[in-house]
């Protein structure tokens, strides 16, 4: 059995090219190998979102605070809430975010592909 403890792993602010607007990621774990999972906790900031990107695995996000969005590549925005756990395909084109208005915390879990757990687009424009 491994612990880890809250507050053992630094937050990081989410960097420039993958978000739009402010984000603080605080990792969780990352699981040890045979095993691929990762997780960490994501805060946008009111407005901010991720970049386009993929996932070789696939994604799980379950939101714990806050209001969002999440849209799939030509589908619609979808507002997400606390409880809400959306799963997003591997090699599918999303983005996720706060509402405009008011910050969005979830849990992100994804698993590693040859050590890679995600793949970053482009950012999504204000229009789309």
């Amino acid at each position: 059995m491994e612990i880890q403890r809250a507050g053992s792993q630094p937050s990081v602010r989410g960097p420039e090219d993958w978000f739009t607007g402010t984000v603080r990621i605080d990792p969780l774990f990352t699981a040890p190998p045979p095993a691929r999972a990762v997780g960490a906790s994501v805060t946008f900031e009111p407005g901010a979102r991720t970049a386009w990107h993929t996932h070789p695995l696939g994604q799980t996000l379950i939101v714990t605070a806050g209001c969002g969005r999440a849209q799939r590549w030509g589908g619609p925005v979808e507002e997400i809430r606390p409880g809400d756990v959306i799963w997003f395909a591997p090699g599918e084109k999303h983005w996720h975010g706060a509402a405009s208005t008011t910050a969005m915390t979830h849990l992100a879990v994804q698993e590693k592909l040859d050590g890679k757990t995600v793949d970053w687009l482009e950012k999504v424009s204000d229009e789309q």
